[in-house]
């Protein structure tokens, strides 16, 4: 609210609304095996062209579509303004441009507020340096972390026997980016389901992440391992069963990055191990052979994480 209340501003001399008419176009420079990156073709005629689709075609329902990872509801832009092809000044003058022409544009105010959270990470960590090491709250830098390799390394594979969570670390191996709300998934099921300290997340995504930007990537860290900037402490706990079913109620974007349960059916597609014996033997899915029976009991996972939590507090 403080940042929208600053008067607006014209970018590098572009008429707000321009709808990229002026723009120079810059090129981009070859990878040096000439090869681009998958799906992300570098670029600022690239960029523009994403948000022109974008704004056209997607930006109304951002509001509602923005979570759901079986849909294409993001502007999928985040590669473009971690390396200057795009400017977030400009996206902002042009979103507010539209937020005056159409009012009640939900979905437009909506991806503002995004940009002032990316905005808002840059700041933290200029002022505040020192969360590139620690947490930004002193009193979660004494969590006693678990650690467990094996579990970390299942994690990173994507064979943690939760389908929404392997579905997105193995969308991060397989494309160097991953859906917003699986990243707040994973990261969650790291922390507080595993126990494992926030850091080792952290550099993984910056290992893999085409978009990794060090300011946003930690402060998507720290909010979900409860120790950054957010009001909301370490008690907000994400459940992977219900996230799945919330935000991918068909099962589309895990039988996507999970083809070991592609034949499987919504009803049991976030949670496979319950189904029947012989369902499983009819789809050729056997969990604990076939898929991964689940690491650790949610509901234990999540009392062990409150319990860590609050020891560090005193």
């Amino acid at each position: 609210r403080k940042w929208k209340s600053l008067p607006e501003f014209n970018p590098a001399g572009r008429p707000i609304g321009s709808q990229f008419q002026k723009a120079c176009w810059l090129e981009s420079i070859p990878l040096p095996d000439g090869r681009p990156i998958p799906g992300f073709p570098a670029g600022e005629v690239e960029a523009l062209t994403r948000l022109l689709s974008f704004f056209n075609d997607r930006l109304e329902d951002y509001d509602e579509a923005r979570d759901r990872m079986d849909l294409d509801g993001t502007s999928a832009l985040s590669p473009y303004l971690r390396f200057g092809m795009i400017s977030p000044a400009f996206l902002v003058a042009e979103v507010r441009a539209l937020i005056r022409k159409f009012a009640n544009n939900k979905g437009a105010l909506s991806w503002l507020n995004e940009l002032v959270w990316r905005e808002f990470y840059q700041s933290i960590l200029y002022h505040f340096p020192v969360v590139n090491r620690e947490s930004f709250n002193p009193k979660y830098r004494n969590v006693t972390w678990r650690n467990d390799s094996e579990e970390l390394d299942a994690w990173r594979q994507g064979m943690t026997g939760y389908p929404v969570v392997d579905a997105g670390m193995r969308q991060l191996v397989s494309t160097g980016w991953m859906h917003n709300r699986a990243r707040m998934i994973t990261a969650s099921f790291l922390t507080k389901d595993l126990l494992i300290d926030w850091r080792e997340g952290e550099r993984w995504f910056m290992e893999k992440l085409v978009d990794g930007d060090m300011a946003s990537n930690n402060g998507g860290w720290q909010w979900s391992a409860g120790t950054g900037t957010d009001a909301a402490p370490y008690y907000r706990i994400f459940n992977p069963v219900l996230q799945g079913k919330k935000f991918d109620p068909h099962g589309d974007y895990v039988r996507c990055w999970v083809p070991e349960l592609g034949g499987v059916s919504a009803e049991w597609i976030h949670e496979p191990w319950l189904m029947p014996e012989s369902l499983q033997t009819n789809l050729g899915v056997t969990v604990g052979k076939d898929y991964p029976k689940p690491i650790v009991d949610h509901r234990m996972a999540r009392d062990r994480a409150l319990a860590a939590y609050k020891a560090a507090v005193g």
